[in-house]
């Protein structure tokens, strides 16, 4: 293994839950509940204690079918480096209920970036849309869970920091991008 995930982008969004407005309009206290159990489940698995319960719960062929060890060694962050050595990182994968606003504007200034988006982009509007920080943080509060303050946070994605606030500076930042 060359590099983790987490060393090109600690906490980066990895997996996702997504809804069609119209779902979430006709059926909203279906939503809720699917939100709940990924909120809910997310707490469980953030906790290292039941990392080891999760691999044999996700192991069999209905659902990953991998051997418990190998997801035991994702989960608890004690793995083969390839190299015959063995390196333990607790924080190797890590769980994050958060719709992250700040996550999909950075993901917007890479589709414009690549020329996917053309034109002026209202980043937080979009963000804001899409992820829905409002109801996940009145789910986590009505959980006994802290949610943060703000759906929006600056991070840094291989070493270069990303301020939610200025996504315009970031993709002009670049010298590599699609060409005009």
């Amino acid at each position: 293994m060359h590099l983790l995930s987490k060393e090109i982008w600690d906490g980066h969004p990895c997996c996702s839950f997504a809804a069609s407005r119209e779902f979430i309009t006709t059926a909203p206290n279906s939503f809720a509940a699917l939100t709940r159990a990924i909120v809910d489940a997310t707490a469980y698995a953030s906790k290292a204690e039941n990392r080891k319960q999760i691999a044999e719960a996700i192991a069999p062929a209905n659902y990953i079918n991998a051997p418990v060890t190998v997801l035991e060694q994702v989960l608890t962050g004690t793995y083969a480096d390839g190299l015959g050595g063995v390196k333990t990182d607790p924080k190797r994968v890590d769980f994050d209920p958060f719709p992250w606003q700040s996550f999909a504007v950075w993901m917007l200034t890479q589709m414009k970036r690549w020329g996917q988006i053309k034109g002026d982009v209202d980043y937080k509007a979009i963000a804001e849309q899409v992820y829905l920080a409002t109801d996940t943080k009145k789910l986590m509060t009505e959980m006994g869970l802290s949610p943060p303050a703000s759906a929006y946070k600056s991070f840094a994605v291989m070493g270069k920091n990303f301020d939610p606030a200025k996504p315009e500076d970031y993709v002009a930042s670049f010298k590599i991008r699609k060409a005009s």
